[in-house]
């Protein structure tokens, strides 16, 4: 688990590390403010009239851009928040982290085309469902031999959603030539978000870190393609919910259940049901999570990888190193 994410740190930790990990070299903004924060007792005197689990940098600061916090320094977030902390506060209470990159997509690619169609996918903690829409976007890879084309679409050409993601490493990543024959989308999420709603999706966008313009107007593309045929969207918990909506998939199309960046939110116990219950679906399972967040996958540290990396993982086997918003992809050695 993230420190950033662990509730039973303490919010100067979490700040801190959220600063020096996830925010470093990603989002000058967030590694200032999430720096200024761990050493300002004010404002986390404020932070800490939250539930533990509500205190995480992100939910905190998407809270308060939505609002409409500048971004600016440090100093001037501080002072802005202070003045604002009651309706902060009411945001961070009522909204959860839910992030949607469709760029996560590309991750998932080189996976998906390699399964036998037709597809039934089912993503675990899919927020609106954006990346329920694989077969949609274009992509264009980098590295080895391999630069990519975009995907055609008989009828309105290439998509406006087109997703660049860079192959690092040794070993070329499996990327398709086409794309997969999707012919199911379902996801299960706590409060699932409705690309319909204006404000579900201005709330995606707040998620959307600021100097992060480019994820900004492909989430605003890839919510209109979600919104012409909308996904199935279950409310309620992973673990209670999974096994009823993976046996209402087609029969005669293969499940892939996935999810990126879901499982560590979960306590040790509800992560170890996940698995079980996912283990003995038919099948495969997709999962792009943190190191050492899923028991029983050996993490490839023998593969080049950086400290936010996630580990991608087929069949509770890591396959891959990915880059937590889709941007670049390890391929590992076969072990």
């Amino acid at each position: 688990m993230s420190t950033s994410t662990d509730a039973s740190a303490s919010t100067a930790d979490r700040y801190r590390a959220f600063a020096e990990v996830e925010a470093r070299a990603m989002s000058a903004t967030y590694e200032a403010w999430a720096a200024g924060v761990a050493t300002d007792a004010a404002v986390l005197a404020l932070i800490d009239e939250l539930p533990p689990q509500k205190r995480q940098p992100n939910l905190v600061f998407s809270a308060a851009r939505l609002l409409g916090a500048p971004s600016g320094t440090y100093a001037v977030f501080a002072e802005w928040l202070s003045a604002h902390w009651s309706e902060v506060r009411g945001v961070a209470l009522t909204h959860a982290t839910q992030t949607n990159e469709a760029a996560r997509c590309a991750l998932h690619l080189p996976v998906l085309g390699g399964i036998e169609g037709p597809i039934a996918l089912l993503e675990v903690g899919a927020s609106a469902g954006l990346c329920l829409y694989p077969d949609q976007y274009s992509y264009r890879y980098s590295g080895h031999a391999y630069t990519g084309t975009a995907q055609l679409d008989p009828v309105t050409g290439p998509s406006p959603v087109v997703l660049d993601c860079s192959l690092r490493g040794d070993v070329p990543a499996p990327v398709p030539t086409a794309m997969p024959d999707v012919v199911w989308r379902a996801g299960i999420d706590l409060h699932p978000l409705d690309v319909r709603s204006q404000a579900d999706v201005d709330w995606l966008d707040a998620l959307v870190w600021p100097e992060h313009d480019d994820r900004r107007a492909r989430l605003r593309a890839a919510a209109e393609i979600a919104a012409r045929t909308p996904p199935t969207l279950v409310s309620g918990d992973l673990n209670e919910r999974l096994a009823a909506l993976a046996a209402s998939a087609p029969s005669d199309a293969t499940l892939v259940v996935f999810h990126t960046a879901v499982l560590m939110y979960l306590d040790e116990a509800g992560r170890d049901a996940f698995v079980r219950q996912v283990g003995a679906l038919p099948g495969h399972w997709l999962s792009v999570e943190g190191r050492n967040v899923v028991r029983g996958i050996r993490v490839r540290d023998d593969v080049p990888n950086e400290s936010s990396d996630l580990v991608l993982a087929v069949d509770g086997v890591q396959r891959a190193w990915a880059q937590p918003h889709g941007r670049a992809l390890t391929w590992a050695p076969n072990p």
